[in-house]
Order: structure tokens, then C-alpha cells, then sequence
């Protein structure tokens, strides 16, 4: 655009021109001739930020928005305490079945127990528990520990509110038992935390042709007074018989009945039974391995079938 006399005449008009609707738009307010043009425009282009503003108000409060972080928060807050709530629901539910197999198995034994949970469990060396009972609920030292598989322990230490149990399991743990349906008497020690046989009782019988097998099961002998131990506890099931050799003394190993990894709810036999219950407590007995492979076979050596107590890994 050239800069001639007749471009600033006409600059000069439109900005007169433009200063008059101004003025005459602000002392008429609505009145005023332009006003409908003013809404007209203000309607279109507010409708149109007012669309953009729809669209982008949740991204703006998902994004920094304080009422939207707090209402996320509060949602976390109730998932995570549903979860603790389901979680809590299903311990719950484990300890009333453990609760429920130890009132079974202590009311057909005759014993007069504490009910009480473990809490804590000892430190690596050492296999022990600690239970959320004590002296205040009648509860000594030396007394029998079970839970509705069997026997767990003994207690070994007492305070106010707890109590210490040694388990069955612990190298320095040794039971005195009877093999289920016989006279023979032997007894038990833990195996600790041997690598080989970690979790298993090791059974001494003090008669060198005492016929052990895999199957047989074992109880409680019982002591004077009934402490530490109780008798008629179920104890363990006999998995592998060791070679006698020219020992006076056979040897097996067994598989405890009680599942430490396992153990929640248990009963601190504060009153031995009346009279010895033996083996009314047992659980029924395994079915022989033997009884699946009895079908004759012209092929089959009679040998391994006829042996009575197989040596090591059998």
C-alpha cells in the first residue's frame, strides 16, 4: 500500500467511524442498534468455547485436578482395604476348619485343651513356635502340644500371654512311641534341619527283629502324668525301614502326620485323658502298596512283592 493523500483520507474515516459505534454502543447498552449483532456473535463463538471447555475440563482435572486425585485416592484406599478384608475372611476360614479337626480330635481322645494360634516361629536353628496363650490361661511348661493332625510338640517355656513350643521336628525332640496295633515300643527324635531327611522323625525300636514296614503308624507311648507327653497322640506313619544289619536295634524313618509349614490353631493339653485311648485317634491307615500291583503275571518276579522291608529308597 502506497502512502499517498487519499490512503490516510480514507484510514482517517473508518477510524472516526469506528471510534462513533464504539461510543454510541456503550451509552446505549442494550438498546443500542448493535447490540443483537454483539449476542449474535458472543452466542456462536461462546457456544464454541463452551464445547472446548466440555471436552477438556475431565483431561484437565484427570491431569492435576485436586478433587479427581483425592477421589483416586479414596478408591485405592477401599480396594486395598477390600483386599485385607477378603485376605482376612480367608484366614479366617483356615483356622476355623484347623479349630474344628482339633476340638475332633481332642474330644475323642479324652484331653482338656487351651485352644490357642501361632503367632511366631523360632529362629533358623531351632524349630519352635510361640502361641498367643500362656500362664494367665492355665498353661505349664512340659505340657502336650496338638492340632487336629496330631501331635505338634511340648511346651518348653511360659509367660504371662505366650508360650514356647518345641516341635516334634527339632533334632533335640525325642518322643516316646508305640507302633499302632502292637506292643512294640520305640521312640522318635527330630532330624532338624537335615538336608536328607528335613521334616522326618527318625524311629529307634530297641528289639532287633521287631518286623517294621512302610504303612505302620504310630502314637503316643505317654508319660508318668502325662508330661510332657500324653499318650494315644497320633505321631507319624512309617515311610522307609533302614537296614537292621547286626544292630539289636531297628531303625525306620517317619513321615509326622502334623505339616509344620501348615500349623495355625493349636491345643495345649492342660489335663491328660482319663484312660489311655491308644489307637482310637489314629486316622484310618493307608491302603498297602502292594494291594494295586497283586494282579499275577507269568512276567513278574515274586521276589520284590514278597519283601517285607525294603532297604534304603524303598
Amino acid at each position: 500500500m502506497h502512502d499517498t493523500r487519499r490512503t490516510r483520507l480514507v484510514l482517517g474515516l473508518l477510524l472516526a467511524a469506528a471510534l462513533a459505534l464504539i461510543t454510541i454502543d456503550y451509552r446505549d447498552g442494550t438498546a443500542s442498534p448493535l447490540h443483537s449483532l454483539s449476542s449474535f456473535g458472543g452466542s456462536v463463538f461462546g457456544s464454541a468455547e463452551g464445547a472446548v471447555s466440555l471436552l477438556t475440563t475431565p483431561v484437565r482435572q484427570l491431569a492435576g485436578g485436586s478433587g479427581s486425585q483425592a477421589k483416586i485416592a479414596s478408591l485405592q484406599r477401599q480396594l486395598a482395604q477390600a483386599r485385607a478384608e477378603l485376605s482376612q475372611e480367608r484366614l479366617s476360614r483356615a483356622q476355623s476348619d484347623q479349630l474344628d479337626r482339633l476340638l475332633r480330635l481332642a474330644g475323642r481322645g479324652g484331653y482338656r485343651i487351651v485352644a490357642a494360634n501361632v503367632i511366631a516361629a523360632g529362629p533358623a536353628y531351632a524349630d519352635t513356635i510361640t502361641i498367643d496363650a500362656g500362664r494367665l490361661d492355665g498353661i505349664k511348661a512340659n505340657e502336650t502340644v496338638l492340632n487336629g493332625a496330631g501331635l505338634v510338640g511340648t511346651v518348653t517355656a511360659v509367660s504371662a500371654a505366650t508360650a514356647t513350643v518345641l516341635l516334634t521336628t527339632d533334632a533335640s525332640a525325642t518322643v516316646g512311641v508305640r507302633l499302632a496295633g502292637t506292643g512294640l515300643i520305640g521312640a522318635v527324635t527330630g532330624t532338624g534341619k537335615s538336608i536328607s531327611s528335613a521334616g522326618l522323625l527318625r524311629l529307634q525300636v530297641f528289639s532287633g527283629s521287631a518286623q517294621l514296614r512302610p504303612g505302620q503308624q504310630l502314637v503316643t507311648f505317654g508319660s508318668a502324668d502325662g508330661t510332657p507327653y500324653v499318650a494315644g497322640v497320633p505321631v507319624g506313619v512309617i515311610t522307609q525301614v533302614e537296614d537292621a544289619g547286626s544292630s539289636l536295634m531297628r531303625q525306620a524313618l517317619v513321615r509326622p502326620f502334623v505339616s509344620v509349614a501348615s500349623i495355625g490353631v493349636v491345643g495345649v493339653v492342660v489335663a491328660p485323658p482319663r484312660t489311655n485311648p491308644r489307637d482310637s485317634v489314629l486316622p484310618p491307615p493307608p491302603a498297602p502298596a502292594s494291594t494295586a500291583t497283586a494282579k499275577p503275571s507269568s512276567t513278574a518276579t515274586p521276589k520284590p512283592a514278597s519283601t517285607a522291608t525294603p532297604g534304603p529308597g524303598g
